[in-house]
């Protein structure tokens, strides 16, 4: 077959389209030059459709197994389903990087075709600026990563094996979810970058950037989201989050497009913190950069990590540095020109946003610290770790800080706030949600002080953002107010309940999970709080492509009333040996119930089992999809549409009634 050939063809004239793009229309920009402005659109249909050819033949290639193609021979094998053999295709080093540029493109098509109402020379700068992004990651690929090389000798008959942790609907949906997130803040950077060569830091440019970056940040929520989802069903021990390297690297560009988010917000309205978003534009999408050079670089042991080559890890560290060096000294030289120079007060709106913003990167940073000070350690010949007490030392105090401030900040208005607004809400807030921090624990069964701590965060900003709704809906009652709020009012509501949910979900399954690791065979049974788990029998199962331990567990409460069955599995994959997993999950929106197989030890069908009883972790994942869904919505607004239309108007500054104005596209 001739795909892979055709494969790496279209990779090298997609690599030619992307210098073109990165050239042309940012001379055409600096010459006012329409003709060569123009161009920037057709440059990157044409790359996308490159990529996408590149995309399928490799894609091809894996259905057919054409193990003369090496990455294939690695990553796939002919007992694979076709479904697992799609999702290897992004399963390795190399495909994953495949579809990181098909993605990139992706974004920059559609900033293509859907800024028709930009100006000509913002469209030129910004598809510019991607141009060189695309530049950056198909040459990574094409002289570091290619996945079309061929075996030309000794070609295979069958191929190796997927990684069995790969082998999971989780991720075949997990990493194309997450690029959409790391990817998509090269927008918010390319606009970022256009303005700073255009000195066109104002509320239009806040405006076009706003919706791009909040459409990143909604993939990225929920691709960690899913990444949460699949270690806790798919690694067997039951946790969501383990702080492990690579996890991190997810959840700082997600700390930092939080803040971006929020400061685009007060760019938009009030023209204020330019400077700053521009600074977290450039933070966001580094952090994604660097989250790519953390797995693929071989620096760090994770089952989340791709390669192990020192070589790719110093190109993209390469890229790294060029991408932060140069938009920092193009920063350091345009900044200071468009800075903000509106005056506001300490006790508005903004203030309390900037403050949430500094919390959020000062997250940003002690997640950084925390994941690379023990590879610089091991660089000077020390061996540090840094490890869960830590990262959950320093969320311990700044999570409550972040909250705090957010529940005040919407009790505020913009410019300034009279004292005696807050000092009639936020004693409301405090007083409503203390008798909540202890009842909840209290129901539970045990008061901790992080439990007491969890429920009073999550209860202060649910009765916070109903009290900004109720406020926005004014006398004319609920529900009629709430249907003439706007879709980006709706949208940010959703978002801060979403945070509440996680946090409740957080609080509850971390201080109240019950655990234990017994030896049981078939007839045995456990009692685990409320709930008997009996182990009826093991039945020895073949599947596509292993072989399967699954055992039969009834679960019943101590009445004798019987709740379902279970059915964790022990497999064994047979082309690599290795051994998997599956755990047996009866979930609820109260609790989850988890059973997870151990080693099969000495004497007839005995093993080690882990029983689990988790209240609310369900919640942790709805969170987060209710946030996701709250971006979603907020993008929908109408004043988003990506159609032709006048200037945005710049902020009102001098306004006396500034003061009373609402976020944009919100009612007052």
């Amino acid at each position: 077959m001739i795909l892979p050939e055709l494969g790496h063809w279209a990779l090298i004239l997609a690599f030619g389209i992307a210098i073109l793009l990165a050239t042309v229309p940012l001379i055409g920009a600096w010459l006012g030059d329409r003709l060569w402005m123009g161009v920037a659109r057709p440059f990157a249909v044409a790359q996308m459709l490159m990529i996408s050819a590149a995309f399928a033949a490799l894609s091809l290639s894996f259905l057919t197994d054409d193990f003369s193609v090496k990455y294939v021979a690695g990553n796939s094998n002919t007992l694979l389903p076709w479904y697992y053999k799609l999702s290897a295709v992004w399963g390795g080093h190399e495909g994953s990087l495949l579809l990181w540029a098909l993605i990139l493109s992706g974004w920059t098509l559609a900033v293509a075709l859907l800024s028709r109402s930009l100006p000509e020379e913002m469209v030129a700068r910004v598809l510019g600026v991607m141009g060189i992004v695309n530049v950056g990651f198909l040459s990574f690929i094409l002289f570091t990563s290619n996945p079309f090389l061929r075996l030309l000798t000794n070609t295979p008959t069958d191929g190796g094996d997927l990684n069995p942790l790969l082998q999971d609907i989780g991720l075949i949906m997990h990493p194309p979810l997450l690029y959409m997130g790391y990817v998509g803040f090269s927008v918010a950077f390319a606009f970022a970058i256009a303005a700073l060569l255009g000195g066109q830091l104002d509320a239009a440019w806040a405006r076009w950037s706003r919706p791009w970056t909040t459409v990143a940040w909604a993939f990225l929520t929920v691709g960690i989201a899913l990444g949460s989802w699949w270690a806790y069903y798919e690694l067997g021990w039951g946790g969501w989050w383990f702080w492990d390297p690579v996890e991190n690297a997810s959840l700082m560009p997600w700390l930092a497009g939080t803040a971006l988010m929020h400061s685009l917000a007060v760019t938009e309205k009030r023209g204020l913190f330019k400077s700053w978003t521009v600074l977290l534009a450039i933070f966001a999408f580094s952090l994604s950069l660097l989250g790519t050079f953390l797995v693929r670089s071989g620096i760090l042991t994770s089952v989340h990590a791709f390669a192990a080559d020192p070589a790719r890890g110093e190109f993209v560290l390469m890229l790294l540095l060029i991408t932060i060096g140069g938009s920092l000294t193009l920063y350091a030289l345009r900044a200071p020109a468009v800075k903000s120079r509106i005056s506001f007060s300490e006790r508005s709106r903004e203030t309390f946003m900037l403050v949430n913003n500094i919390i959020l990167v000062v997250a940003t940073l002690t997640v950084l610290g925390g994941t690379l000070f023990p590879l610089a350690a091991e660089y000077f010949g020390k061996e540090v770790s840094v490890g869960a007490p830590y990262f959950n030392l320093m969320f311990m105090v700044l999570a409550p800080a972040l909250v705090i401030f957010l529940g005040v900040g919407l009790s505020s208005q913009w410019k300034d706030t009279r004292p005696g607004v807050l000092l009639k809400q936020v004693p409301l807030l405090a007083v409503v949600s203390v008798p909540v921090a202890f009842v909840i624990p209290l129901w539970m069964g045990e008061l901790t002080f992080s439990a007491v701590l969890g429920m009073f965060l999550a209860s202060w900003l649910i009765m916070a953002t109903v009290r900004d709704v109720q406020h926005k809906c004014g006398s004319r009652g609920w529900r009629v107010g709430w249907l003439k709020t706007t879709r980006s009012f709706k949208g940010m509501v959703l978002g801060h309940l979403g945070l509440a949910v996680l946090i409740i979900g957080a609080t509850l399954v971390s201080n109240y999970t019950v655990e234990k690791d017994v030896r049981m065979t078939p007839g045995d049974a456990h009692t685990l709080g409320d709930w008997v788990f009996r182990f009826d029998k093991m039945d020895h199962l073949q599947g596509p492509n292993y072989l399967s331990d699954q055992g039969h567990f009834t679960v019943e409460t101590t009445e004798g009333k019987v709740v379902g069955q279970l059915h964790p599995e022990k497999r064994r994959y047979v082309v690599s040996g290795n051994m998997m997993t599956e755990a047996g999950i009866m979930a609820g929106l109260w609790r989850d119930l988890y059973i997870s197989l151990g080693e099969k030890l000495p004497g007839d069908e005995v093993w080690a089992v882990r029983l689990h009883v988790k209240p609310f972790v369900r919640w942790l994942w709805l969170g987060g999809l209710l946030m996701a869904l709250g971006g979603t919505l907020a993008v929908m607004d109408k004043r988003y549409r990506f159609r032709r239309s006048k200037p945005a108007p710049q902020p009102e500054v001098s306004s006396s009634d500034a003061s009373s104005a609402a976020l944009p596209g919100e009612t007052s």
